[in-house]
């Protein structure tokens, strides 16, 4: 609605995971350069894990764009399944063929071993990504502990990257998955935008959709850094939703009171952006307070039950 109106080409904050508008943070390049050292490495696990919208599948879609023919990759969205369920859905994204009605633990785990081994012998790599982790239930991540056994003198069969919100983290720390942590050979966790970034992220949005002007003025990308805490899925709510309320008003320029009014729409949407929106040093400030006003009610205390 608003794109003839800015000079745009396209939508510059659409959600949607479209690679020509893939922004690599000094963040994000370092999480993939993470991803990059764990497959490289001899172990079976790599980690990456984020808050909700700080881009982890971003960089995940950077990586699948890196690997060439020789790895054979399999990509599950909805690790909600169990043990069965998940070998059944890498078969099925490794192209593997067996009959549903004779589909049981063993069959499967043999028939992914079997196109482990074939793979290697063809020079090529097995991977398995796993989004949103942090929801596959211990014995699943036993399961594809299991699976990584299958291994040269040099290196595993088959290497896996788990990538989900911090849960994932503590998930892993269970005594009965320890096993499994021990093989992650690589770990990042990826942090929300930093203001510099955030102004980096808007300017470079704008210019793939064709606009090379300002748009927002300093105001509004400093108060888009607060409300989103630097979340790049919430930046681009907020800053979709002040382009429109700029174009309504035929605003060419957008500021900090439009930013506030997209997020008085956008936040309640979202208990992470409630928080962000908080200025960085509420929480510091308010402990100390807490601390403060402890040791006032007991230096009052004190006094009175000395007295007694």
């Amino acid at each position: 609605m608003y794109s003839g109106f800015f000079g745009l080409t396209s939508a510059p904050f659409s959600i949607a995971p479209n690679p020509e508008f893939m922004y690599l943070s000094p963040r994000h390049a370092e999480a993939l350069a993470h991803l990059r050292f764990g497959l490289g490495e001899a172990g079976g696990f790599v980690l990456l894990t984020g808050e909700v919208g700080t881009g982890k599948t971003t960089v995940s879609r950077c990586l699948l764009q890196e690997l060439d023919e020789r790895a054979d990759v399999a990509f599950i969205l909805n690790p909600t399944l169990s043990e069965l369920e998940l070998l059944a859905a890498i078969c099925d994204e490794l192209k593997i063929r067996y009959k549903k009605t004779e589909a049981s633990l063993k069959l499967l785990g043999d028939k992914i071993k079997a196109r482990l081994l074939k793979n290697h012998a063809a020079g090529k790599h097995t991977l398995l990504i796993i989004d949103e982790a942090q929801h596959l239930q211990p014995a699943v991540l036993e399961q594809l502990r299991l699976l990584t056994n299958l291994e040269t003198n040099t290196r595993k069969l088959l290497q896996v990257i788990l990538i989900g919100q911090p849960e994932l983290q503590q998930l892993l720390k269970r005594n009965d998955l320890r096993q499994l942590a021990q093989r992650i050979t690589a770990r990042y966790h990826l942090l929300p935008l930093s203001l510099d970034e955030v102004k980096h992220y808007l300017k470079f949005r704008l210019q793939v959709a064709g606009c090379s002007r300002p748009v927002f003025s300093d105001a509004a990308v400093k108060k888009l850094y607060q409300l989103s805490g630097g979340i790049p899925r919430l930046l681009n709510l907020m800053a979709d939703r002040a382009l429109l309320g700029a174009y309504s008003q035929q605003q060419a320029l957008v500021n900090d009171k439009l930013v506030s009014k997209a997020a008085a729409e956008i936040l309640p949407l979202s208990e992470q952006a409630v928080k962000a929106a908080l200025p960085r040093w509420f929480w510091p400030v308010i402990g100390l307070c807490a601390i403060v006003l402890g040791f006032a009610l007991a230096m009052l205390i004190l006094p009175l039950l000395a007295a007694r």
